[in-house]
């Protein structure tokens, strides 16, 4: 598993979602552009999606897992 530049995120787009804000962030891994999803919620953040080779997947998993952590 590889986080795309943990210590300093270059977030390229932040949205509300369902009450959450998503953060994709991108960055390069072996010269490859990789795309991580960073979710913030009231009492914390967690990283969503630590790798996805495009902007719209990480987005895609990123809203699958705000449904499955925050839905009752």
């Amino acid at each position: 598993m590889h986080i795309a530049d943990p210590d300093h995120i270059h977030t390229i787009l932040a949205f509300p979602y369902r009450g959450v804000t998503i953060q994709i962030t991108s960055g390069t891994h072996l010269g490859v552009k990789v795309y991580t999803a960073w979710i913030d919620y009231a009492t914390g953040s967690a990283v969503a999606v630590p790798k996805a080779y495009s902007r719209s997947e990480a987005i895609r998993r990123a809203k699958a897992w705000v449904m499955a952590k925050f839905t009752v």
